[in-house]
């Protein structure tokens, strides 16, 4: 857990045998020597900022002393963000390339030029310090899509490389870790109210104090209703969310348990028509007439009616926590677990193809366009082909993580650790399903006469159907040893192996639009690898260091992979060098970066036939602010140089990775105001984003744009507050990504048009 405390430079021992944070923790609770840090302040004080992820067991480092490349996004921070999805929020982390104009949920993410085709496939989120699932992602699935941001949040931290591919997961990409709010000696709580625009209807509450001695709680959650800025005609984004933490400290040690239940769905907005002349920041084609389908299911020929208003969602929960005792004789025992369970479905409206005028469509069935209501379209009217697609994923996934640790000499901390998950995802898919529509928003379907091959011959696409169901189990066990040898008071050794086993177990139907009752395939995998990592840190002062780390990871296949024949294990090579600078006025963490992968593979929704390819990308991460009194100008920057290396399209070879910019830059400054009654905080983040390719054939170029955010909150000594934000005030139509199943089609999908939101709230 991160914890921001304000620890004076006085020697001070800390409880024996108890990780960094707990005993910084500790401290503060038995001796009262810890300042707050909204409080009164020595001169003597400093800020200590302790990381758990890319460390062994979750023991926790302070950031200026970690080897590794790490951002941290602080309560505040998340919201100047106001981030409309947790995908939104890790914008804020350099080296990350973040397509969250999918919705609350159905985000692209992409790491330090890594390749991807869809989703996340480097991308681990965990809660606690404990990971949320098994594996990276699956077919309709990244982790972001069950998780959502509230209040009940403390802090973010965001991992890339280093030593994410031996502890925890074993992720060579990002971990982002996002840290529980814990309650203390005094009864605290907020109430807020948000609204906007498009008609937000949100409700925040969190509530925290004591239960008893050295027992604390905190519980909090939301509801929320909008028919989101891509108006649908209906209430297209609902949820709500419950958290409780309950953590008990002991002379010896910490228990901690949580639990998260989500019911929580939007909209997936999909490749838009970009020549249909339609406002590409507010257009929805799902409308009510669309919003109901019945679709068959099976070869039975039963059918179902599914609500396409689901969108993309997850409804279930998470529950986990941690035990960290000193069991005696310098030695620590540390646990974290999680088990969660839910839905994690899918409903889109998707294009197929491209749009075309409805004059040439009129050509093709020797007649006039007209919708189901009976409307004639005119010539300059478009039409397009769109499918319903239903995706329904049953997750479960239970995780441990055990390990002990033992300090020899205050010079070689050790720790050997003990990994073990389990996962599962039982899938129905019935994709296609294909209409024609008039190209409008919340526009209805043709006349039932016109079909998706009149489309077609018109210069759109039919779309294809494809249906399965599948079952896929299956089980990872990791033994990981890790040594952090302090050679003097500057130099410092990091060292770490792991050796990861997966069983995996995998039956698969498919079929025309629907599974056909006959089994296409079981798959039974078992196969071992190893990583390591290794970092040189060298300390000039206390807030002047660099470090230099290799690292070999690996990505294991998931289910999806076994359905598309791509069994092979991706190995990935890191090197990075960083340098630390945390002064008064101004701080900076550089870290530059090389990374190769040996055998990735890359499908779209069943849709296109896979593309295996390897890659190498070089580029440098800079994370920093300037403070001047009341003034902060914090930035973050990402710039690299990706190249496919091989491909089995040999012309893809020497092009960059698809869809990931060359740089991007995000500038954040803010101004306070303070007076007798109230403070007021000016804030601001203006993002570039460079040309990217659509396609690793890098044929369709995606152009650069901007966004820029302003915002403004007021804080009132009785603890009341107002925030108002405003999202893409110049209305930008950014484009974040083509058409991934037809990229020659010109659609793209747009970041989302100018919106308001305002809050009001409480603080008691």
């Amino acid at each position: 857990m991160l914890m921001r405390l304000l620890i004076p430079r006085r020697s001070q021992s800390l409880p024996s045998g108890l990780p960094l944070g707990i005993g910084a923790l500790a401290l503060a609770l038995f001796t009262g020597d810890v300042i707050a840090q909204t409080g009164e302040q020595s001169d003597e004080a400093v800020i200590t900022e302790v990381i758990v992820i890319g460390t062994p067991g979750g023991a926790g480092v302070d950031r200026q002393d970690a080897s590794f490349a790490v951002t941290t996004i602080q309560l505040e921070d998340i919201e100047r963000l106001a981030p409309r999805s947790t995908a939104e929020l890790m914008e804020s982390i350099p080296g990350v390339w973040v397509e969250s104009s999918g919705g609350i949920a159905g985000a692209n993410i992409g790491v330090r030029g890594l390749p991807s085709g869809s989703d996340a496939p480097f991308v681990t989120l965990a809660i606690n310090g404990s990971p949320l699932y098994g594996t990276e992602m699956l077919s309709f699935f990244e982790q972001s899509a069950i998780f959502r941001i509230d209040e009940t949040i403390a802090s973010v931290e965001g991992l890339r490389g280093g030593p994410n591919a031996v502890f925890g997961k074993g992720e060579p990409g990002l971990t982002v870790n996002f840290n529980l709010l814990e309650g203390s000696e005094e009864t605290e709580g907020r109430v807020k109210y948000s609204t906007s625009d498009y008609d937000l209807q949100r409700l925040d509450a969190r509530l925290s104090g004591p239960l008893g001695e050295d027992f604390f709680y905190m519980i909090g959650g939301y509801i929320q209703s909008s028919p989101g800025i891509r108006d649908a005609q209906f209430s297209a984004e609902e949820g709500s969310q419950f958290t409780i933490n309950l953590t008990k400290y002991f002379d010896s040690g910490k228990v901690n348990v949580f639990t998260r239940i989500t019911d929580d769905h939007g909209q997936w907005i999909l490749p838009m028509a970009l020549n249909s002349g339609n406002d590409l920041g507010t257009f929805a084609q799902l409308g009510n007439a669309t919003r109901f389908r019945e679709i068959q299911i099976d070869s039975s020929g039963q059918t179902e009616i599914f609500d396409f208003g689901r969108g993309r969602g997850w409804d279930g929960n998470v529950t986990g926590g941690s035990f960290e005792f000193d069991v005696g004789g310098g030695f620590t025992f540390r646990d974290r677990f999680t088990y969660m369970e839910g839905d994690a479905d899918t409903y889109g409206f998707v294009p197929a193809g491209g749009a075309v005028p409805a004059s040439a469509l009129s050509a093709v069935i020797g007649g006039p366009v007209t919708t189901v209501s009976g409307r004639t379209l005119g010539a300059n009217d478009f039409v397009q082909t769109y499918g319903h697609w239903v995706v329904q994923k049953d997750l479960k996934a239970l995780i441990n993580d055990v390990s002990i640790n033992k300090n020899f000499a205050d010079t070689h901390d050790v720790t050997f650790g003990y990994y073990r998950a389990t996962w599962s995802s039982d899938d129905f898919w019935t994709i296609g399903n294909s209409i024609p529509v008039h190209n409008r928003r919340n526009g209805e379907p043709l006349a039932p006469t016109i079909t998706p091959a009149d489309i077609a011959a018109a210069g759109g696409e039919a779309g294809d159907p494809f249906g399965l169901r599948s079952a896929g189990d299956a089980r990872a066990e990791a033994l990981y040893l890790a040594d952090s040898w302090q050679i003097t008071d500057a130099w410092r050794l990091d060292l770490g192996v792991r050796r990861e086993e997966l069983t995996l177990d995998y039956v698969l139907d498919t079929g025309p639009g629907f599974a056909d009752g006959t089994v296409d395939s079981t798959t039974h995998l078992e196969g071992s690898e190893t990583a390591y990592t290794a970092a040189v840190n060298y300390d000039f002062t206390d807030t002047l260091g660099v470090f230099v780390r290799y690292t070999e990871g690996f990505l294991f296949p998931h289910f999806d992979d076994i359905r598309e024949d791509q069994n092979t294990v991706d190995e990935v090579k890191q090197l990075e060098a960083g340098v630390k600078f945390a002064g008064d006025l101004f701080s900076l963490y550089a870290t530059a970066f090389f990374n190769e992968n040996d055998a990735f593979s890359s499908t779209v929704g069943g849709v296109l036939p896979p593309t295996a390819f390897t890659t190498e990308a070089l580029g440098i991460e800079l994370d920093g602010a300037f403070t001047w009194d009341e003034f902060t100008l914090s930035f973050i920057a990402t710039l690299q140089d990706t190249e496919i290396t091989d491909s089995t399209e040999l012309t893809d070879v020497g092009n960059q990775v698809l869809r990931q910019p060359e740089w991007q830059f995000r500038l954040s400054p803010s101004y306070t105001f303070e007076t007798l009654n109230f403070d007021l905080t000016f804030y601001a983040a203006a993002s570039f984003i460079s040309d990217r390719w659509g396609d690793n054939a890098n044929t369709v170029r995606l152009d650069s744009y901007e966004k820029i955010d302003l915002g403004v909150t007021a804080r009132f000594g009785d603890g009341l507050f107002l925030q108002v934000h405003g999202d893409n005030i110049t209305d930008s139509d950014g484009i974040t990504e083509g058409d991934p199943r037809n990229p020659a089609a010109p659609n793209g999908r747009p970041i989302f048009g100018r919106s308001v939101m305002f809050s009001l709230g409480y603080d008691f």
